[in-house]
């Protein structure tokens, strides 16, 4: 096991899978930016946007192993797997979309009604927080990962399961720590931006921001 991880003819496959789920995952901004949105809206501290990104990254990439590993189990062909990942893109776009007009709703209800007082806080705020990570996760959770799937399946046609294991493994980390580090400079970015003036609408920005990451997905290809 020891010479099989250090077999240089493996170095391509195992080097294709973090640089697929790195480049992947900074380009497709619906991976880090809901979390450093709504992390600026709800106040949340840098510690709980990592822990609810890492959560939702987690069933991110555990949906699209699974998937694979079933997809390899039924010995799938590689182009109905990648359909499946496309019908699975497109559903979590749309949810994207569909909590991003939610929250708006949302925010903008609070807007409303807050209009002539001095506070700025919803009253069902915690329960919109909770709803917020459990919609969230169930879309990450759906969203698909289209470049795991032809770097799982070469090693799987060849019965490597020992490579299938370290591609899937070096991408799920890869994947999860690229978000974790996006989030991070977001949050502290935003942290830093001077924001105080707008601050009040900052639900209402979140809530755009996550509809327009998912229309970007679905309508851009992002």
């Amino acid at each position: 096991m020891t010479m099989a991880l250090l077999d240089p003819a493996r170095a391509p496959l195992l080097a294709a899978a973090l640089s697929v789920a790195l480049l992947h995952t900074v380009v497709g901004v619906d991976h880090y930016l809901p979390f450093v949105v709504l992390g600026r809206a709800r106040k949340w501290s840098l510690r709980k946007v990592l822990g609810i990104t890492a959560a939702c990254g987690a069933g991110h990439v555990i949906g699209s192993i699974g998937l694979g590993f079933v997809g390899i189990a039924l010995g799938t062909a590689l182009g109905m797997m990648e359909w499946i990942e496309s019908v699975r893109g497109s559903m979590a776009a749309w949810g994207l979309i569909l909590f991003g007009l939610a929250y708006m709703a949302w925010a903008a209800r609070g807007l409303y009604k807050n209009a002539d007082s001095h506070s700025h806080e919803h009253p069902d705020a915690s329960k919109v927080s909770t709803l917020s990570f459990w919609s969230l996760f169930i879309v990450f959770a759906l969203g698909p990962c289209e470049p795991l799937i032809p770097v799982l399946m070469v090693p799987a046609f060849e019965q490597d399961w020992w490579l299938v294991a370290q591609v899937a493994g070096l991408f799920s980390v890869s994947t999860i720590g690229t978000m974790l580090v996006m989030a991070t400079i977001g949050t502290m970015g935003l942290k830093l931006a001077p924001l105080k003036s707008v601050e009040r609408y900052g639900n209402l920005a979140a809530g755009f921001a996550i509809l327009a990451s998912g229309l970007a997905i679905q309508f851009l290809g992002i």
